[in-house]
């Protein structure tokens, strides 16, 4: 059957083509549950609708179902930081995959930006919100979303019960430990932030249980904790380390940042990664491990994994009105490059 190029195909010319009603080809298109239609029907309808390149009226479809299937991501940075961005790829496939859209907001931490983008959220009747952060956060839900359903990734709610997804970074911090234990280190030095966040305290937990499940005795003074998590404050940390007569062989680093502050430490005390000095990292910024030299063994975090549950989980719950199982922390894995040596 040949169409009008200028004119949309309906579902009166898939009815035709198929020999069937238009209300068939509705049924079966639309896979109303409880519809008796033979398979052999509807994969006939499906074929020739696909060949005919029809698309459906999203507004109308919207109108009848009270569903726009667009959703939104909104997070204060997320779309500006690099290694972050997987999180959002996360989410947009596995959106696409269900034939949503996904409008991706980034406040950069501006309350009135926030403010114009949650008046989006209701203007587009975006039907779910998905609240993530770059780092894991406890985050306070803007009221402004109230009747919305909201799910956090990468972030866990200050109160109330929101489905949520975040790196298990207590398993984090032991998986980076117990590489540098595996490779017969027992002096660990670990270069943190001094920041009041969930991966703070989760990575020394993990520093402190891969240490003492092994027999070695954890030392207050082999843990440096810096006011920030940049490079520098990298630097300062594992200087401080690494200048003692009594040094650490290794260095778990609460960052990638902190562990190329580290790299340079150790340069300018002539020690050589990983001849003279093992490090492990967390976040597998490639920006920064890959450019490393040595290349930085370290800790990938679950982005996109966690953008992906999210959508999932909000698909589902609009759906089927069945949420998915609150999965809260979820592993991270190991990236073996360079930098740590058996002793």
């Amino acid at each position: 059957m040949r169409m009008n190029a200028r004119r949309r195909p309906s579902i009166r010319d898939i009815a035709d083509a198929a020999g069937v009603s238009p209300a068939t080809v509705s049924l079966a298109l639309n896979n109303v549950p409880g519809a008796r239609i033979a398979d052999a029907t509807r994969l006939k309808v499906e074929q020739i609708a696909a060949n005919l390149g029809y698309a459906p009226n999203g507004l109308a479809q919207a109108l009848r179902t009270n569903r726009s299937h667009t959703l939104a991501l909104i997070s204060e940075e997320i779309a500006t930081v690099p290694y972050a961005g997987r999180l959002i790829r996360g989410a947009q496939e596995a959106a696409s995959k269900h034939g949503w859209l996904m409008l991706i907001m980034s406040t950069g931490g501006a309350k009135d930006v926030e403010d114009r983008e949650i008046e989006a959220v209701w203007r587009h009747q975006v039907d779910g919100v998905i609240y993530a952060d770059t780092a894991h956060r406890i985050i306070d839900i803007p009221d402004a979303l109230d009747g919305k359903p909201i799910f956090l990734a990468n972030a866990e709610a200050s109160h109330g019960d929101y489905w949520s997804v975040f790196p298990d970074e207590i398993q984090g911090g032991y998986i980076a430990t117990r590489e540098l234990i595996d490779a017969g280190h027992t002096e660990i030095g670990f270069v943190s932030t001094a920041m009041d966040i969930p991966a703070r305290m989760g990575r020394l937990q993990g520093y402190r249980t891969a240490l003492e499940e092994f027999g070695i005795r954890f030392d207050p003074n082999l843990v440096m904790e810096e006011a920030s998590s940049f490079a520098e404050d990298g630097y300062r940390g594992a200087h401080n380390l690494l200048a003692r007569s009594k040094r650490p062989t290794a260095i778990f680093c609460f960052n990638d940042r902190m562990a190329m502050g580290a790299y340079r430490a150790a340069a300018e005390l002539g020690l050589l990664i990983p001849k003279d000095l093992s490090v492990v990292g967390f976040d597998n910024q490639e920006i920064i491990a890959e450019a490393l030299s040595p290349q930085l063994t370290t800790v990938a975090l679950p982005y996109y994994e966690m953008g992906a549950m999210a959508v999932e989980a909000v698909i589902a719950e609009l759906q089927d009105g069945n949420t998915s199982k609150n999965p809260g922390a979820i592993p991270n894995s190991l990236i073996n490059r360079d930098s740590v040596r058996l002793l």
